[in-house]
């Protein structure tokens, strides 16, 4: 098994630099991650340097109050340009700044670094699922899970799924990953008042319509076509259908755009973009079902916060799926008439809702962003003692 590690050692904490560099301005997953493991690290006092873009020094001086926050002078726009800032810059920063390891989250890291690198891989679908993502994104990423699977001191992985996969497609070696699951904000994500739920309906002009709600960018593996034709089979025979609102961001997805076209007269599909971080908790728990059948995640935290939410929750059992959702949601198919069957049940049936929504909130309880920290900094420790310890040997 894929080892899980908790930290209650007495010893020294390391000083960590964490590379915040690749985060967007409009926070999705990865960026999220990285913003509540930085607030998670700081509020448990480890010694932490953030190296960010100029654009969000100020966020992550209010975010991590206790941490040093080092702004970037370059601007870095591309993918070419961050990568040869890691690999030239960023050790140059570590050996200067003085700290024991590099966290670097989000697939790639420095391959020449004067300190250790733990780096976080979140999935693995670029390998099992290669269709799904663009080609050269697809091969960029899959080169640097292998050079990260080999180079890095250790790898941290978000579910046991993840872990499986990269054992099957990459040869990874289970000793030098760990599963750490990720956590949700109980503060942000949290059952919304009916004051909160009136403001997201007015910003989306919704009225007293019900509605389905999905979140995620609109790439291939959300399988949002299909949800959107199973969701017009489902409603078709009522007299007053709910909306499906799509939030996030435009992605990839070339199959949406014809899925949206076919919707029938009457039923309404509304494309919401991107949504504020503060509309979020209403958005989720003011829907009447969340839906979200993807083809395959490496966690699906929009499944975790949804369920924070106390929102009826339905989702597919692909890989990690099921780890974040258990017994506290409901599962489909990935074809649009599973989708719609699985729909048309939920939607009729307002108890079983309920229930699920109660046990969501119960089931997301467990998922802490400290917990995620926690255990980020067993392997810290661990990582920097076997530094040591080889040194030691080393030198003898």
């Amino acid at each position: 098994m894929t080892q899980r590690i908790v930290a209650h050692e007495p010893e020294a904490m390391p000083h960590v630099l964490l590379d915040a560099t690749a985060l967007p301005p409009d926070r999705g997953g990865v960026g999220r991650y990285v913003d509540e493991l930085a607030r998670a690290l700081d509020a448990a006092g480890v010694p932490l340097t953030v190296v960010c873009q100029g654009r969000d020094a100020e966020h992550f001086t209010a975010t991590t109050p206790s941490s040093r926050i080092v702004p970037i002078a370059e601007e870095l726009q591309s993918r070419p340009a961050r990568l040869a800032w890691e690999q030239i810059t960023l050790p140059r920063l570590a050996g200067r700044l003085g700290v024991d390891l590099v966290h670097a989250p989000h697939y790639t890291m420095p391959l020449a670094s004067p300190v250790p690198v733990v780096v976080t891989l979140h999935d693995a679908l670029f390998f099992s699922e290669p269709g799904l993502h663009l080609g050269a994104k697809g091969r960029f990423f899959r080169s640097w899970t292998r050079l990260s699977l080999r180079r890095a001191a250790h790898c941290v992985v978000d579910s046991q799924a993840t872990a499986d996969e990269l054992v099957r497609y990459a040869r990874a070696d289970r000793e030098r990953m760990t599963v750490i699951p990720l956590g949700v904000d109980p503060a942000r994500f949290k059952i919304p008042s009916e004051l909160e739920i009136r403001a997201l309906r007015e910003h989306l002009d919704l009225g007293e319509q019900p509605y389905v709600a999905f979140l995620g960018t609109l790439e291939p593996r959300k399988n949002v076509p299909a949800l959107i034709r199973g969701f017009c089979a489902a409603v078709r025979d009522e007299e007053n259908p709910p909306a499906l609102v799509l939030a996030g961001g435009a992605g990839w997805d070339d199959d949406v755009e014809p899925a949206l076209t076919a919707v029938p007269a009457g039923i309404r599909v509304i494309r919401a973009g991107y949504l504020p971080m503060d509309l979020l908790a209403a958005y989720l728990g003011g829907a009447a079902v969340v839906a979200y059948p993807s083809l395959g995640e490496g966690f699906g935290l929009p499944v975790l916060e949804a369920m924070a939410c106390g929102a009826a929750v339905l989702t597919t059992r692909r890989l990690s799926l099921p780890e974040v959702g258990g017994d506290a949601v409901a599962y489909c198919g990935v074809s649009a008439q599973e989708i719609e069957a699985a729909l048309r049940e939920l939607l009729a049936d307002p108890v079983r809702r309920a229930e699920l929504g109660r046990q969501a909130v119960l089931r997301a309880a467990g998922f802490t962003w400290s917990g995620h920290a926690r255990s980020c900094l067993a392997v810290y420790r661990r990582v920097v003692g076997a530094r040591a310890t080889q040194r030691t040997r080393s030198a003898r």
